[in-house]
């Protein structure tokens, strides 16, 4: 027997019971726990991480005028015909956007991971949690490279989470005084 909707004044409805209202309710009930744990959190940001890689890719490769990667040619690539340029072109955009994509994702589910972790681990929400959690995933990134790196990995990644944070929090504080849209 599955169950559905908690109800504080008795026992629990079994999941047929309920009405179309109440399994609706239920279901948004459960998507926005997944959303606010950190499995769901660093699965969203990953996701989108991966979304926003791609874009940035794409947009970076149609900017770029070096040859495309993994082309042996010596001549220059305007020698071709159109054809077999817009064939390298395009295969070269979508490397170019894989390879951001897989980047960006993988820092968006490392970074939201940790941060969620150490939020849970310290049980508040403040600005700290981003900058030990920038710092962490910049020396995590980079650590291959030997400390020196990873130190400044981890400086470079919290110095940009600090800056991201104190920026998106600046919205939700009072205006300044000088405001005058009164």
């Amino acid at each position: 027997m599955v169950f559905g909707v908690y109800n504080p004044s008795g026992p629990q409805k079994p999941l047929d019971q309920l009405t179309q209202e109440e399994q609706a309710e239920l279901g948004a009930q459960k998507m926005i726990e997944f959303m606010q744990s950190c499995p769901g959190k660093t699965i969203m940001a990953g996701g989108s991480g991966f979304l926003l890689g791609g874009f940035f890719g794409l947009f970076m490769a149609s900017m770029a005028y070096d040859v495309p990667t993994g082309t042996n040619a010596v001549s220059h690539i305007s020698e071709l015909p159109f054809k077999q340029q817009m064939k390298i072109q395009f295969s070269d955009m979508a490397k170019r956007s894989w390879s951001s994509a897989k980047n960006f994702g993988y820092i968006g589910m490392v970074y939201s991971g940790v941060e969620c972790s150490i939020e849970s681990l310290r049980a508040k929400h403040d600005i700290y949690n981003g900058v030990a959690a920038g710092c962490i995933t910049g020396a995590g990134l980079s650590i291959k490279a030997g400390p020196q790196a990873a130190f400044i990995g981890c400086a470079g990644f919290a110095a940009f989470s600090t800056a991201i944070d104190l920026y998106l929090r600046s919205d939700s504080a009072a205006p300044p005084a000088n405001d005058y849209d009164d």
